[in-house]
């Protein structure tokens, strides 16, 4: 007969996100995860098996909420140029939130060497990328067939540097964040690239 399982996880999965998103993979302990989760380690392993295994089910849980308001953000505006914009924008909201708890996107985070050279947690990222440029790509390739943009743009080129670029706002915004500056900085870009 299957456990039930004694305590409330969604809210403890809410909790163990923002400890992850807060301190990383690597800088996250099981004792940090408990006390945040207000749950006894056999309950832990009972339920949630490993300290990877709730990493990646924090993500998913990052992804259908936080990653999810960048996706519709992205998506909803009528032109791929305003939905790119719309999307850094909810980056940077993200970045004045003060109930963040961290500057940097779960995702960004996982780009360090210890994250990476696990295959399992590796394929993840790639595949998160993998998802966001063509999400990118797909909106600027409907917008150049309908003539909105020039006919020799690369969407695909084009998604890439816009993936790249906003890895680096997350990762610059941890050493001086300005939000007027950064968003200088996001019109200069899109403009250069033709949106």
């Amino acid at each position: 007969m299957p456990r039930t399982i004694a305590f409330d996880y969604k809210r403890a999965l809410g909790k163990a996100t923002r400890v992850f998103w807060k301190n990383g993979y690597v800088g996250t302990s099981l004792h940090d995860l408990l006390k945040a989760m207000k749950i006894g380690e056999s309950s832990f392993y009972n339920t949630l098996k490993s300290k990877k295994h709730l990493y990646i089910e924090c993500l998913n849980h990052y992804e259908e909420t936080e990653v999810r308001k960048r996706s519709q953000a992205l998506m909803s505006p009528p032109t791929a140029s305003q939905g790119i914009r719309a999307q850094f924008a909810s980056v940077l909201d993200c970045l004045d939130d003060p109930k963040s708890p961290s500057r940097l996107c779960m995702f960004a985070a996982m780009a360090s060497v210890d994250v990476l050279s696990d295959r399992e947690l590796r394929k993840r990222i790639e595949d998160r990328m993998v998802n966001y440029r063509s999400q990118i790509a797909h909106r600027l390739r409907k917008d150049r067939d309908r003539g909105l943009l020039p006919r020799e743009l690369n969407p695909e080129t084009i998604a890439s540097i816009i993936a790249t670029y906003q890895q680096g706002i997350w990762r610059m915004a941890l050493l001086d964040y300005n939000r007027t500056a950064f968003e200088g900085q996001v019109d200069v870009f899109l403009k250069g690239l033709g949106l």
